[in-house]
């Protein structure tokens, strides 16, 4: 993996994003914004799995008036999500929200985004510039809000990634510009507390625009593959975008923008970086894919022991393997596991034998041994 990238820090609601800190996850609310218990209730249950920052969808005023109420009763940086309308950021800037979230492809009057940032930095509070291909001002409009339809803007006729020819305007540089556009309207505020997405379904699209806007501006990257799709196929795809781009050492916080339960985005944002090496937040599961060699259910031991390991804040990797022969060498940079055979399972650590167990006892004493390992906090909060 390479070295990360140097970015300047901006802090969220007490969350350090960039400047070195750890990689932070980040969902969505998909609830009505303006229904303050039930996005307050999904909030509280994303903050149990571990999210770290929540975004909220603010589509009218009564949505942005609800932020105030949410954000008092939560515990983690609350983002307001704009998009077309200034006033809806003002009003969230006066509720006390951590973040701002705007979209440079529809709010594109320079006198309102400049009306937007005085308000955030008299509240410090940073703001997130993010650029989303489905949403990109019309080709030669950015910056502009006359003159063009959105029904006549160019940009799907603009060549993806890897489909330009040498010099031709791609989407990728159209997803660029729009974002030193607006980069370049807070710096003349001398506004700095900035943070950028440039995301698209497109895994290569994404992946370029953020290698080069990567190389000109020292700002943190909010890492994300914009509709990826269900919770399978999202997951897939996300891991390939991100994991690329934070292999290169690209990228401060992420979302895994999934068709499912806003929690599922949380584990898997965690999973991407833990197979990465870059966060250990919560445990590890190591599980062999069964075959006819096993003499137990593998597949559901180890679902069982994912579920249980999910409920616990133990930093371990613990293997579930089906072979009481090859299991402890295979999984020997476990800190816990089992080995699975018929009639008994050994339990192990490190790949040492701790002890035997009947198999109607194996899931009870896995368990025990993994109570049993040292906790290590991972955290960003100053």
């Amino acid at each position: 993996m390479n070295k990360r990238r140097v970015t300047k820090p901006v802090t969220i609601g007490g969350v350090k994003v960039g400047g070195g800190a750890d990689v932070t996850v980040q969902s969505m609310t998909k609830t009505d914004t303006r229904d303050v218990a039930a996005t307050v209730r999904q909030i509280h249950e994303l903050e149990e799995v571990g999210c770290e920052i929540i975004r909220s969808a603010v589509p009218d005023m009564e949505a942005a008036q609800a932020m105030a109420e949410i954000k008092k009763q939560i515990h983690i940086p609350l983002v307001a999500d704009i998009h077309f309308h200034y006033q809806l950021a003002l009003e969230c800037v006066k509720g006390g929200v951590d973040c701002l979230r705007l979209n440079p492809g529809n709010l594109r009057d320079e006198a309102q985004v400049r009306q937007v940032v005085q308000a955030a930095k008299e509240s410090n509070i940073p703001i997130r510039i993010g650029v989303n291909f489905g949403s990109l001002p019309p080709v030669g409009g950015i910056g502009r809000t006359r003159g063009f339809s959105r029904h006549m803007d160019l940009v799907n006729q603009l060549p993806k990634a890897g489909k330009a020819a040498e010099g031709e305007y791609s989407v990728v540089d159209h997803m660029v510009a729009t974002a030193l556009w607006e980069i370049s309207l807070l710096e003349e505020q001398d506004f700095d507390q900035i943070k950028i997405s440039l995301k698209a379904f497109d895994v290569p699209t994404t992946v370029e625009a953020y290698t080069n806007l990567a190389e000109m501006v020292p700002y943190p990257l909010h890492l994300g593959i914009t509709e990826a799709g269900t919770v399978q196929a999202g997951s897939i795809r996300s891991s390939v975008g991100l994991g690329m781009l934070l292999y290169q050492g690209i990228g401060d916080t992420i979302r895994v923008s999934l068709a499912g339960d806003s929690k599922d985005e949380v584990f898997a944002g965690f999973e991407i970086l833990k197979s990465l090496n870059m966060r250990r937040k919560g445990a590890v599961l190591v599980a062999c894919p069964s075959c006819g060699r096993a003499d137990v259910d593998v597949i559901k031991l180890a679902n069982q022991v994912d579920d249980l390991l999910k409920a616990s804040k133990k930093e371990v990797t613990v293997a579930v393997m089906g072979c009481e022969v090859n299991g402890p060498g295979e999984a020997k940079d476990a800190d816990v596991g089992i080995a699975a055979g018929a009639g008994r399972a050994i339990i192990f650590r490190k790949g040492v034998k701790v002890k035997v167990v009947a198999e109607e006892d194996m899931l009870t004493a896995l368990m025990e041994e993994v109570e049993n390992t040292p906790v290590t906090v991972d955290s960003n909060r100053q």
